[in-house]
């Protein structure tokens, strides 16, 4: 069996209003064309709620109203009750998005069909290194949520990029490199032990980043340099108040599959450890084929066999808990 932790479904609402590939409307098309390629489970959500992924003028994400969200997960619940051993889903949350919102969330969280959170690594310009997003990672820690860290329409790391393709495929990837690497300096695994977060996409560069992280932490090359603050490198530098150097986190995040680069799917394996490495497609809105490459890419790593069942299904169901269904292999 095979699980994908990284699959995107969108409500008919939402198909009519915003521009986005059909796929995205096709939840029977999706498991049929997983089912024939060995993927039995796939786990959805929405990095932008009942929003859009592409970056529109006077659409704000993160204006949703309650209402509406709650309109998007009560679809998102019925589509998986209607597959429940195909889908299980990740509720959107918005980080700043305050008590009530947050109160919310936690709420979906109770109901069987929802299995995780989905936040994005950055909202509105905004790292989750900021204080304003304490209330969020502990949540996300009290409700033993696994939290897949997703870029946004508009990320950060994509300012003053114009072509769409150029913010998919490259502010995207940064954003989530950034981000995860933020939620390591931002001392939120410090604060919650067991916070469990997936970066999306191998977790962008993070996993070449390490040694760059304990520099952030320790900028030695500043030390003595004044003015700025004795001990702490230049002025605007805030060292990060952590227990250990930053790249030792690494090993405690999890990322997904979402790649279709071999070599940074073998080097997440070597940073992030076989434990640590999910199967997760992107599809939809990524096509059929994709699903394939991504099997054929872990088929083609050089782990022992344990390791690679680990990561299209071992590493899941130990993640994920019993909020998954048993393996069944029959088809819909």
């Amino acid at each position: 069996m095979t699980i994908d932790v990284h699959g995107h479904l969108s409500p008919p609402e939402s198909l009519r209003r915003f521009p986005m590939p059909r796929s995205l409307g096709d939840a029977e098309g999706m498991i049929e064309a997983k089912l024939a390629a060995g993927v039995e489970l796939t786990v959805i959500g929405s990095p932008v709620g009942a929003g859009a992924m592409v970056p529109l003028p006077g659409v704000d994400n993160y204006a949703q109203s309650e209402d509406d969200l709650a309109r998007f997960h009560d679809w998102t619940s019925e589509l998986v009750a209607r597959y429940p051993q195909r889908l299980r889903a990740y509720v959107y949350v918005n980080p700043f998005g305050g008590d009530a919102h947050l109160a919310a969330a936690a709420r979906r969280l109770d109901q069987a069909e929802f299995v995780g959170l989905i936040a994005n690594t950055s909202v509105a310009g905004r790292y989750l290194d900021h204080p304003d997003a304490k209330d969020f990672f502990a949540l996300a820690a009290e409700a033993a949520a696994p939290v897949l860290m997703h870029a946004p329409a508009a990320p950060a790391a994509g300012t003053g990029l114009a072509d769409l393709m150029a913010v998919e495929q490259l502010g995207r990837f940064s954003d989530v490199t950034i981000g995860l690497a933020c939620c390591i300096l931002g001392g939120w695994l410090d604060h919650h032990p067991d916070l469990r977060l997936i970066g999306q996409g191998a977790g962008g560069a993070l996993a070449l980043l390490g040694e760059k992280l304990d520099r952030a932490w320790s900028p030695e090359h500043w030390a003595g340099a004044g003015p700025g603050r004795p001990g702490n490198g230049p002025a605007g530098h805030r060292t990060p108040v952590l227990k250990a150097p930053p790249s030792s986190y690494l090993p405690r995040l999890w990322v997904d599959t979402a790649t279709p680069s071999a070599a940074a799917l073998e080097l997440a394996l070597k940073v992030f450890g076989p434990d640590k490495v999910l199967y997760g497609s992107d599809s939809p809105p990524l096509p059929g084929t994709a699903v394939q490459e991504g099997l054929q890419l872990v088929g083609r790593l050089d782990v022992a066999e344990p390791q690679r069942q680990a990561v299209r299904e071992d590493n899941a169901r130990k993640l994920f808990g019993s909020k998954l269904p048993a393996a069944v292999r029959a088809r819909v």
